[in-house]
């Protein structure tokens, strides 16, 4: 998908996006996250990462929603977003794996 494409293209997402960029380590992205999001949508995010993560290491979705409690629907749109979505995940794991953040 090209970025013509994506239905969240606008300046306003530009301006968040290239923000996120200017982050330089975690306790910035902590602080940064901390203002902008509540808890409860962080946690949703990091925990959709976690799923995507498992679900590359082939755990099942029975073994997942156990590790993450995440429901079946989040798992089940995850598990869809790695294979027919934008590849964002794909892309962010991989990076991760090649600097042994994530297995």
């Amino acid at each position: 998908m090209s970025l013509l494409d994506s239905k969240l293209k606008s300046e306003e997402m530009d301006l968040f996006f290239n923000a996120i960029l200017k982050l330089e380590n975690i306790e910035e992205c902590y602080k940064f996250f901390e203002d902008v999001a509540t808890i409860n949508e962080i946690k949703s995010l990091a925990q959709r990462l976690h799923v995507a993560k498992l679900l590359k290491n082939k755990k099942t979705y029975t073994e997942i929603a156990e590790i993450t409690g995440a429901s079946t629907a989040t798992i089940s749109r995850v598990n869809r977003a790695l294979n027919y979505g934008s590849d964002g995940y794909n892309i962010i794991l991989e990076r991760l794996k090649e600097q042994n953040i994530v297995k």
